[in-house]
Order: C-alpha cells, then sequence, then structure tokens
C-alpha cells in the first residue's frame, strides 16, 4: 500500500471533523447560551455551562459563580443550573432540601413555572435566532432583487443573439406579465419552450420589444451537494443542448429525462464558452421538494437552474424592516420543510434516506465549508433551525419533553410525580439512544449500501 495516496483522504477526513465539530460547537454554544442567559434573567443561577462532554480542558468561574468550561468531547453541551444533579436537570433532592425559600429561588426546580418554561424554551429559541440573524446579514450583504426585474447581465447560450441589454426592465414575456420572479415563473411555465422569445422591456423611459433568449435553458446556474453533474465535472453556465441525442430547449426537459431514467446513465451534450462537451452522467435517486413544497422521491443529477437562470437581475439594500420580513420568511420556509419531511417519512412517501443523521452532516460541514465561509456560515443557519425545531419534539431529556411537563403542571396545578418523572426520563432517554442509533445505522445503509 502507498501511504503517500492516503494523505489527501486522510486529510479530507481531518478538515470534514473539523469543520462539523466547528459547525456544531457554534450551534449547541447559541442553544445552550439561549438556556443560561435567560435563566439568569428570570432569576435561576447555573453552576456549570459546559462546551462538550467528559475531562475538562479548560475553565475559569465568573464573578456570578458560573463554571464556564470546555470539555474533550465537542459533540453536545449542557447548563447545570442550581439544584440539579446532573447535565440532565434532574433535581437533586438532598441539596434542595437545605435551602431556604429564597435559596431556592434561584434553583431551576424551585423557580416560577413561567422562570422555568422560558429558560427552557430559550434553547431552541436562541437557534432560530442565529438562523434569523444569519439570513438578515447575508440579505443586507447581498440585497435583494429589485422589482420590477432589472437586467444586469445575460448568460450567453447556443445559437441565440440577445437583444436585450443591461439596465432593461422586464415587463414580459411571450406576451405575459413577467415583472417579478413569481409571474416570469408563471409565463414559462405557461408558454411553449422555444431558442428564442420576444421580452416587453422598458428601456430608457419607452416600451419595446425586443428578442432574447428562452429564460429557463437547461442551463448550470448551481449544483447541490454530492450531485452527480458536478461530480462529472460540470460547470456553473454550462448548457445541455442534447440528452441521448435528442436537442433540449428547456430546464423541465432535462428535469423529465432524469426523472424518466430510472438510474440509467444518460448522454449529455453540454455547451460550454463555444464549446460543445461530451459527459456521461448516472441519475441519482433523492428526495425532494416540488413546486407546491410537497416531498417525492426522483432521479436527479444535482443540477440547479430555471425560469431566470440565465440572467442577473439588479439588486438593492433593502431597509433593516424589510431585510427582517424576507429573512423570518426564510426561517418560516426552512421549519415548514422540515414538518413535511418528517410527516412525508412517517407516512412512507419518501424513504427514511431523507433523513440526514452525523454521518451525513459530518460530509456536509467539510462539503460546504470547501465551496467558502459564506456558504459554511449558511449551512449553519440551516442546521441551527434544523437542531431547534428537534429540540422542540415532546420527548423527555429534549427541551420539548421538558415544555410538555411544564404544561401539564400548568393545567394541574403540580407538576409529574417524582416515580413519573424518572420513568418517563428514562423512556426518553432510551428514545433518544434508539433514535441515535437508528440516525447512524440509517447514514451507513443509505450513503454506502445502496
Amino acid at each position: 500500500m502507498d501511504i503517500a495516496n492516503l494523505i489527501p483522504t486522510f486529510g479530507n477526513l481531518l478538515f470534514t471533523i473539523a469543520a462539523f465539530v466547528v459547525a456544531l460547537s457554534i450551534i449547541i454554544a447559541i442553544h445552550e447560551y439561549g438556556h443560561y442567559i435567560v435563566g439568569r434573567w428570570t432569576g435561576i443561577k447555573a453552576d456549570v455551562f459546559s462546551l462538550g462532554f467528559g475531562p475538562v480542558l479548560a475553565s475559569r468561574v465568573d464573578k456570578h459563580g458560573t463554571k464556564w468550561q470546555v470539555a474533550a468531547l465537542p459533540f453536545g453541551g449542557y447548563v447545570k443550573f442550581r439544584g440539579d444533579q446532573g447535565a440532565a436537570s434532574n433535581p437533586d433532592a438532598e441539596f434542595m432540601s437545605d435551602l431556604t425559600p429564597e435559596e431556592r429561588r434561584a434553583t431551576m426546580h424551585g423557580a416560577p413555572l413561567w422562570a422555568r418554561a422560558a429558560t427552557v424554551f430559550a434553547g431552541p429559541l436562541f437557534n432560530f435566532i442565529l438562523s434569523f440573524v444569519i439570513f438578515f446579514l447575508f440579505i443586507m450583504y447581498y440585497g435583494v432583487e429589485r422589482e420590477p426585474l432589472t437586467v444586469e447581465t445575460v448568460l450567453e447560450t447556443p445559437h441565440v443573439a440577445s437583444e436585450l441589454l443591461p439596465g432593461d426592465v422586464i415587463l414580459a414575456l411571450g406576451g405575459l406579465p413577467a415583472d417579478d420572479r413569481t409571474k416570469l415563473s408563471e409565463a414559462v411555465f405557461a408558454l411553449t419552450p422555444e431558442t428564442s422569445i420576444d421580452y416587453l422591456v422598458q428601456r430608457d423611459g419607452r416600451e419595446l420589444t425586443v428578442s432574447g433568449p428562452w429564460p429557463a435553458p437547461p442551463a448550470a446556474s448551481g449544483f447541490s451537494l454530492d450531485s452527480a453533474a458536478e461530480e462529472a465535472g460540470m460547470e456553473v453556465g454550462d448548457v445541455v443542448v442534447e440528452i441521448n441525442g435528442l436537442p433540449v430547449f428547456d430546464f423541465e426537459e432535462l428535469n423529465q429525462a432524469t426523472r424518466n431514467s430510472n438510474g440509467n446513465t444518460l448522454r449529455l451534450s453540454i455547451w460550454r464558452e463555444g464549446e460543445l462537451l461530451d459527459f456521461s452522467i448516472t441519475p441519482r435517486k433523492q428526495d425532494t421538494q416540488d413546486r407546491n413544497g410537497d416531498f417525492e422521491t426522483r432521479y436527479l443529477i444535482g443540477m440547479t437552474g430555471g425560469s431566470g437562470s440565465i440572467f442577473e437581475f439588479e439588486s438593492y439594500t433593502p431597509s433593516p424592516w424589510e431585510a427582517g420580513s424576507f429573512a423570518l420568511s426564510r426561517l418560516g420556509t426552512i421549519l415548514e420543510g422540515s414538518v413535511k419531511g418528517l410527516y412525508s417519512v412517517v407516512t412512507r412517501k419518501i424513504s427514511t434516506c431523507a433523513v440526514s443523521g452525523p454521518i451525513t452532516i459530518a460530509k456536509t460541514s467539510g462539503q460546504v465549508a470547501e465551496r467558502g465561509l459564506a456558504d459554511f456560515i449558511f449551512f449553519v443557519a440551516f442546521i441551527s433551525a434544523a437542531v431547534g425545531f428537534v429540540n422542540l419534539f415532546p420527548v423527555p431529556v429534549l427541551d420539548g419533553g421538558h415544555l410538555v411537563f411544564h404544561a401539564w403542571e400548568a393545567i394541574s396545578g403540580r407538576p409529574p410525580s417524582d416515580k413519573v418523572m424518572n420513568v418517563m426520563m428514562m423512556g426518553g432517554v432510551f428514545l433518544v439512544v434508539c433514535l441515535m442509533i437508528f440516525a447512524f445505522g440509517n447514514d451507513i445503509w443509505c450513503r454506502f449500501l445502496l
């Protein structure tokens, strides 16, 4: 065996692990800080704030008496509040019995119900806030598309001379309104694909009709992670002109060809900067959302494009209020997709391979980090929202389970008995362990054995 050949693979593995640890540490730190700071605001004291588990590598005690520490196993974290027996927030009965009423008020288990519930909910909430802040900053930095859509550049496509100019304001496509993304997509969906089509534009204060390329050719504007297209060597800007020897003009034609391939290899003729290249690409079965946001399983090559993909439209820096609205909408879309995805798995509309476990998330962390810091930060925003969502599941030991206990206390006027709590917590731990085993096994089966 040539050890030198293993060095790149080993380096990639270390990079992947490092990226995963960094992403996870940021998300867990924000989650636990939410618990800590809201607990402090509501009068609950924290004894320990730990990033990681196991042997302590470094620590310090702050002026509030909280020990901040970094532990050797960086795959999680916890806040141990006053009165907790351990990281799982079980009450320390012996410790609690010796406290005065004022001292009990400063513990997690002696605080009012509202304070305990707010402290528990703060973890997932801070994950959502992290996602929102990242989306907000990205929107403020990169801007949003100006409406009506205003041309900045047009991607060169084969055999079509475009009369569109930078600064043209698009009003209609083929006689149908197309002055925003939604209307442009509707027009593309309603019209018959052509290599060239008429645009009604506003130029220098007057309206005129000009000829331009079909706005949704099979042109690559990007690639999904682990895409067959990118692995085969395709690049952004490539335009598919033939599939298995048959000409194609519309991105949807490429979609249909991949869906109907049944996993068989497709022969693609690609136009790249005036040169024709041949590729053989095998579509992969993936679970994805359709136009209505519902999930379905189909074959894909992982190339993104579609309506308006040949254009770069002018953008502007929105007001903070407008950026906040866009960021909140993006967060809502992620949570809605998570709910629909989970429902589709439970109802067996799609396979469990749609559920990403630690191995897949770690691999994705490395791939996204390789694409650049901006992509990595954006990925952290998505995972943070997912972590917040999962932690709200009504499972004991998760935040959602504790909130269920608090809801029971609010309705019945008393918390569940210690015996019931212990049984429920043990059941929760067992369920979480089973879910972790399933996640690892599912990753191995779907990513390596299928």
